[in-house]
């Protein structure tokens, strides 16, 4: 079947970045703001017992303005990742910005009332029918309330943070916008790619020589511009530890984790088994040195794919057509969804220049759709991303007819339904080689995602910590953030590199997305979460059921009480996590069994 490559946007607010219909959405939110706001500011709630239906009304309202932001913000991001040189787009973010603003100052008053509420009174008003989806929701704001700062206070912080924290977020992307890498392709020919191809091409297959010079080139292209970016990093952690300071928080993990609904002592016991379980990779990545002609690989190396076989050219609707046929096999409704997704263009995958780098998947609350970006150039790590990001579209699917306050899921699990997805792809590619050198190719490609989520993700984890711990005693200097990137990168890697990429901390947006602090364990999470998930899924005849059980869950407990809950397992200590690397070290394994002919 043929799919387009190009996204629906049209659908959502038709008439591109001028359309009429956004503007008459974006009015229409003021207007909502402006009555809740007049709800609120006549509630006391220390003296009145608020009815039943008032409240409920209150609450619906709150979430239909957070829905209408989300579906424009989606809408204009969507715009702007796809014609990165479009200027319009970034005012017209501001002003969906200003409007979340105002509802981040609606839902700190809504919060600071619910703490006002005598607990017999709350208990009564969340176990209404209309409220008992979100009771949980309710009861993590009564808390989140409990550290609230005053009104003016708070509405304060939320208006500087317009300008000195999603304001730098957004000089990230203007910045990277201007990224240009000089490449020179095999016939001498030499052009200017923006940060998304190079970032592509970089896990293309090449000659070694040519790759290292696409580094060396990327390398310089982001150190040409280390001064404007690591004033956007310390500028935006600047404001973000002021902000943490300013409620009593010193630990700034505490924030990330509750964002994540989970504990230091399951992140302390994840990072130990990851750090204990490294070597398993690190012989690995020494075998593909050998299989490349290389005493050590480089890092330009790491995600460079083997070309020991032949592997049949791939185009964007064999791959659409691969992800949704393995999909059914787990899964009807995975499948049914990724048809339907591609059918009616959710996915912008077109290989063009002026597009942002990396890939995202985002919900669309009112039309219960999603949109995902990417950029598709054949590679079995395309293929990947597809599923990936598809993952995450099925898991909005199924809890679309829930109220937003339970789609809010966390980062971490967020990660669970795209791994999951990926992993059954990647296994499905690899079952499918008819030879040996075939199948290295593939297991090669698949160890892509726990080398990311043990090793990389780990360096940015080290990093991340380092630099914060850094950053609260002053501005870090560009030489010192590189410093802290190499330090980290030998750490996670165990100096099996032969080179490094210090720059890795202007060229990585995770750092600098402002609205999830520590953007990086949440992916080793959901990574092996979905191992373990994965594993069952194999062996249990009853596997949808439950596992659309547990993605409907995820925004309505705790991490450690949705694993209780729904696999039976402990989080906090080691056993579920050694069961994940021992799936990692089973590929490895069968790797270093099918190469050791070739060495």
């Amino acid at each position: 079947m043929h799919y387009s490559e190009t996204w629906d946007l049209d659908s959502i607010f038709a008439g591109g970045i001028d359309s009429p219909a956004l503007t008459a959405k974006m009015s229409t939110i003021k207007q909502q703001l402006t009555t809740t706001a007049d709800t609120l500011v006549h509630w006391r709630a220390a003296a009145d017992t608020p009815d039943a239906d008032w409240f409920t009304q209150l609450v619906n309202s709150l979430q239909a303005i957070q829905a209408g932001i989300d579906q424009a913000t989606v809408f204009v991001v969507a715009y702007q990742s796809a014609h990165a040189d479009d200027t319009k787009a970034a005012p017209l973010l501001n002003q969906i910005y200003q409007l979340d603003n105002q509802l981040t100052n609606l839902l700190t008053r809504f919060k600071k009332q619910l703490v006002k509420l005598d607990q017999a009174t709350f208990d009564t008003l969340v176990q209404q029918p209309a409220l008992q989806a979100i009771a949980f929701n309710l009861t993590e704001m009564r808390q989140q309330g409990l550290a609230l700062l005053d009104d003016d206070t708070e509405a304060l912080i939320n208006d500087l943070a317009l300008d000195g924290f999603q304001g730098w977020s957004d000089h990230y992307d203007t910045l990277v916008s201007q990224i240009q890498v000089p490449y020179t392709d095999e016939n001498g020919i030499t052009q200017q790619l923006s940060a998304g191809q190079a970032q592509n091409m970089l896990a293309a297959a090449m000659p070694n020589a040519q790759r290292a010079e696409l580094m060396r080139n990327w390398e310089h292209a982001w150190q040409a511009h280390a001064a404007p970016f690591a004033d956007t990093l310390n500028h935006l952690a600047g404001f973000r530890l002021a902000n943490y300071r300013a409620h009593g928080t010193t630990n700034f993990l505490q924030k990330p984790l509750e964002l994540n609904r989970m504990s230091q002592a399951t992140l302390d016991t994840m990072y130990q088994v990851v750090a204990d379980s490294k070597d398993i990779l690190l012989s690995y990545l020494k075998r593909k040195a050998q299989l490349l002609g290389k005493d050590q690989l480089d890092w330009q190396d790491i995600e460079a794919p083997l070309t020991l076989g032949q592997l049949p050219s791939q185009t964007y609707d064999q791959a659409a057509d691969f992800v949704i046929n393995n999909f059914r096999q787990f899964s009807p409704k995975m499948g049914a969804l990724a048809q339907h997704a591609l059918e009616h263009r959710w996915v912008e995958a077109e290989n063009r220049p002026n597009k942002r780098p990396g890939g995202y998947m985002e919900n669309l609350p009112e039309t219960h759709e999603s949109r995902i970006f990417m950029t598709f150039t054949g590679s079995p790590n395309d293929t990947a991303t597809l599923a990936h990001e598809l993952g995450h579209a099925f898991h909005g699917s199924v809890i679309q007819d829930l109220p937003l306050w339970r789609q809010d899921y966390a980062m971490n699990v967020a990660e669970t339904a795209s791994t999951f997805a990926e992993l059954i792809v990647a296994d499905a590619s690899v079952k499918a080689a008819d030879d040996a050198k075939t199948k290295l190719t593939l297991l090669d490609a698949k160890m892509q995602n726990p080398l990311a989520m043990f090793l990389d993700i780990r360096a940015r984890f080290l990093f991340e910590t380092r630099f914060y711990t850094a950053r609260q005693h002053g501005i870090v200097t560009p030489d010192t953030l590189s410093d802290l990137m190499l330090t980290a990168q030998k750490d996670a890697y165990g100096n099996a590199l032969n080179t490094y990429h210090p720059m890795f901390w202007a060229s990585k947006l995770h750092f600098y997305i402002d609205d999830v602090p520590f953007y990086n364990f949440p992916y080793t999470f959901g990574y092996l979460f979905s191992l373990g998930i994965y594993a069952q899924a194999k062996t249990q005849p009853d596997f949808e059921d439950r596992y659309i059980a547990l993605l409907r869950d995820t925004a309505n407990m705790s991490t450690e009480a949705l694993a209780t809950k729904h696999l039976g397992v402990d989080l906090t200590t080691p056993a579920f996590w050694q069961a994940g690397v021992a799936l990692i070290k089973r590929d490895i394994d069968e790797f270093m069994a099918l190469s050791a002919p070739l060495i």
